[in-house]
């Protein structure tokens, strides 16, 4: 590797771990405001299903934890579903559903969280979340502990909803597909799909969501990706653009990751997505730019490129739908599960579709999430 690029490299590292710092200090800061928050929230004695991915690291600690707590709080109407490999949380929210469910919380990663609001969107159901994965950035989002089960818990099992959207990205030259996959931070195709797919498990055991920096090293001078874009305006007009090059193309719900901000205007309960084309030239150093743009528009708060970035462009377009069809096919992830490769795909935005337990409501936004009946 030119000494350039390691140079390029070690900068980018370097500005890392600084904010990295200072995002856990702000943390320290936020975790004192909470607990003092939670302890004015009120019990929901009702019947929860807890579903468990059980591949985690701890699991079975974490469910006897979870079975403790509500023993102490005199939760007794509680079920516990585990996701296996041929039942996803989806199918497992769907059961406690049928089980009579009136809240199901999603115990696991960002994958768990997502199948699970799948089945949850639209029923009028609250869902709670105990953050036990890698990322967690669902979690992150909605100011949910995700270093303190105990409050995570108490969150899940109190009054205190708020309703966001849910995405879809559905693959249209699948034929077997009979429903878009939800995604509620950011879903794309291109790079953002192929760092995802290189990232090595283990690793993102042991270093969690900074291995997906080596999955992107692997990919950082892979060709560009080629097609036709419509994007659907919240007037209802449409925008098509033939030809367009690019590196990614993410349609975001949220926009926070861990330490950066990917699309600042993101916003999950507007009804609008935020769509980011990116792409970069001249090697590292587009890279280099880009990183830098994402840096400046984290610092200050609006999305777009650095006014000093030369060789890396991020335009970013909110609309309620893209349909998107490429020359060749490519890897295309939800909240970082991988879904194959597709040349022809549309995202949309369910409004307001899920109910979920926050921290923090406004003072017209406790509702239980118990309304009936349910729905599939």
């Amino acid at each position: 590797m030119p000494l350039a690029a390691i140079i390029t490299i070690a900068v980018i590292a370097g500005v890392i771990v600084l904010i990295v710092a200072v995002t856990f200090a702000l943390r320290a800061r936020r975790h004192k405001r909470l607990s003092q928050q939670l302890v004015k929230r009120n019990d929901d004695q009702v019947h929860y299903v807890f579903v468990v991915n059980p591949s985690k690291p701890q699991a079975a600690q974490r469910r006897a934890h979870i079975e403790q707590f509500c023993r102490d709080k005199g939760l007794t109407d509680v079920e516990f579903i585990d996701t296996q490999l041929d039942k996803d949380g989806r199918a497992c929210a769907k059961e406690a559903l049928a089980n009579g469910a009136d809240v199901v919380v999603a115990v696991g990663g960002d994958g768990t969280v997502r199948t699970v609001a799948s089945a949850m969107s639209d029923t009028g159901h609250a869902m709670g979340i105990i953050p036990i994965g890698t990322g967690n950035l669902f979690a992150r989002n909605m100011g949910i502990p995700i270093d303190d089960i105990d409050a995570a818990l108490t969150v899940a099992t109190s009054h205190g909803s708020r309703h966001v959207d849910v995405g879809r990205l559905s693959l249209l030259d699948d034929p077997k597909a009979d429903h878009g996959h939800a995604f509620l931070i950011i879903a794309g195709v291109g790079f953002d799909a192929a760092m995802i797919d290189d990232t090595d498990p283990q690793l993102k055991k042991n270093i969690s969501w900074l291995a997906y920096f080596v999955g992107g090293v692997k990919n950082l001078f892979t060709p560009k990706y080629r097609g036709d874009v419509t994007i659907t305006s919240t007037d209802g007009s449409m925008h098509t653009r033939h030809g367009v090059a690019f590196r990614t193309f993410m349609a975001g719900n949220c926009g926070q990751i861990p330490v950066f901000s990917l699309m600042p205007n993101a916003s999950y309960d507007d009804g609008i997505l935020d769509f980011e084309i990116i792409d970069t030239s001249g090697g590292i150093f587009g890279w280099a730019n880009l990183f830098g743009d994402v840096v400046h528009q984290t610092i200050t708060g609006k999305p777009g490129s650095n006014p000093l970035s030369t060789n890396s462009t991020m335009d970013q377009i909110q609309g309620v739908s893209a349909e998107i069809t490429l020359e060749k096919p490519v890897l295309a992830q939800v909240d970082g599960d991988m879904l194959g490769r597709t040349r022809h795909l549309r995202f949309t935005v369910d409004r307001e579709a899920l109910c979920v337990r926050v921290p923090e409501v406004a003072p017209d936004m406790s509702a239980t999430g118990i309304i009936p009946p349910i729905r599939d």
